[in-house]
């Protein structure tokens, strides 16, 4: 075993190298440097050690994270626990997946631009819209690129944003909007969704797009049909973000009119893994198709007449002339889009709507169970897999004590929401059993006394 296993230079590989440029040392190659500023001492770093050695503590490091193979989690707030299907691993492994770039020579890439096609379709299916692009980095760019895209269909600059919308969502748009120049307005929410009173208060001929989130961060299902007539009468766009496994159940805001719908594919065959990396989806109306950011994969024939798959509509500032690209997207996330296609096809369509389903009815039992233990749930409505409780402890405590039972606790929306400290978002998805809601609960009542 080398020195470096991942750098095998020798002592003769560094003799020719400097014979070949002419030096008889390394320190020659850093005579431009004074003496006077060269740095002299040790880094205060560890010694390198052998790939055994850093392999044992990386191993013990990483023990010490709290994981959800080990834990039982109720912890969602835009990141969630599914379940993936083992096939997803086995295909997202093949090297010709997992080593493969950007296809842009079509002639070699038909598997994987295959794959994103596919990948295109089942968003357009779950959404209800027409086009669907390749993916994006991740939800909450998505989000962005849309309130960008808004701003540049209707050349207005102001953007009207629902606080029911994910807060760290929000921040992106905000970091956005400062290099354009767009306004941001945050619409308030009532009994956890948007205020319908205050968004008509804030409407007018200056707005080019409304953003909504279906199902919101507080697991509160929007109305969507009220907010799209609004929106729509100010001829602006309606932006929805939304988590596509409750599309499975859920009416399509494609068919509630909305004009571009973004949201993240984690929920469908991609683990947490701390927060990223994911897959941002991106879908619009078909007169919208023309100014979709980053890349569209699509389907037509060879001089044989045989099937095959492009890339089209290249809207990228690569591409063309940089004052007509609608994004600076340079890339898309390709092997986390098949991750997402493999676990939808091996789900189906009754699959991905059972385990919405599943979301729900679990959602609805805990409910009732912490009800019926006396617990205050602020938010009436309908809800997906996500609910807030009031409670009379430290979040931040309670989360501790039920570390220390194995379970992973809820999100503290005291952290974004100053007027919702001491309130907690509990998800409950299809893997969480009843034993486990029960034991959640128990705890929880338990620390509540």
């Amino acid at each position: 075993m080398g020195e470096h296993r991942y750098l095998p230079m020798t002592e003769q590989d560094k003799k020719e190298m400097l014979e070949a440029i002419g030096v008889n040392t390394i320190d020659e190659l850093f005579s431009d440097i004074p003496e006077k500023v060269r740095f002299k001492g040790e880094y205060k770093i560890k010694k390198a050690k052998s790939e055994p050695e850093l392999l044992r503590e990386l191993t013990r490091l990483a023990a010490k994270n709290a994981d959800m193979k080990q834990y039982v989690s109720f912890l969602g707030a835009g990141v969630y626990d599914h379940y993936i299907p083992t096939i997803v691993d086995h295909v997202i492994s093949r090297s010709e997946f997992y080593t493969a770039y950007t296809p842009y020579q079509p002639e070699i890439s038909q598997g994987e631009l295959q794959a994103i096609f596919q990948f295109q379709t089942m968003i357009c299916e779950l959404t209800g819209m027409a086009v669907a692009n390749s993916s994006m980095y991740d939800g909450g760019t998505a989000l962005a690129e849309a309130a960008m895209l808004s701003a540049a269909q209707t050349r207005r600059k102001k953007i009207l944003v629902s606080k029911t919308v994910h807060p760290e969502s929000r921040e992106v748009l905000k970091t956005y909007a400062m290099g354009q120049n767009i306004e941001i307005v945050e619409i308030p929410y009532k009994n956890g969704v948007t205020d319908v009173d205050s968004l008509v208060d804030e409407l007018s001929q200056d707005v080019a797009g409304l953003i909504v989130q279906y199902p919101n961060f507080f697991g509160q299902i929007e109305p969507l049909k009220e907010i799209e007539r609004l929106i729509h009468e100010q001829k602006g766009l309606m932006i929805v973000s939304s988590n596509p496994l409750s599309l499975g159940i859920l009416t399509p805001p494609g068919d509630l009119g909305a004009d571009i719908v973004v949201g993240d594919a984690q929920v469908f065959g991609i683990p947490a893994s701390f927060g990223g990396p994911h897959c941002g989806y991106f879908a619009v109306t078909e007169k919208l198709m023309r100014k979709v950011p980053g890349r569209l994969v699509g389907q037509t024939v060879d001089e044989n007449g045989k099937r095959g798959f492009v890339l089209t509509l290249q809207a990228r500032e690569q591409h063309i002339r940089r004052d007509k690209a609608t994004s600076n997207i340079c890339s898309n996330q390709a092997l986390n889009a098949l991750a997402a296609s493999v676990a939808m096809t091996a789900l189906g369509k009754k699959g991905v709507r059972q385990m919405a389903i599943q979301n729900m009815q679990k959602t609805h039992y805990a409910m009732k169970l912490f009800k019926e233990k006396g617990f205050d749930i602020p938010f009436t409505g309908h809800h997906f897999n996500e609910f807030v409780i009031r409670l009379n402890t430290s979040i931040q405590g309670l989360n501790k004590k039920l570390l220390n039972k194995g379970i992973i606790g809820g999100y503290d929306l005291g952290r974004d929401y100053p007027e919702l400290e001491g309130h907690i978002l509990i998800c409950v998805t299809e893997l969480r059993t009843k034993d486990e809601i029960n034991a959640l609960v128990q705890e929880m009542g338990e620390n509540d006394e």
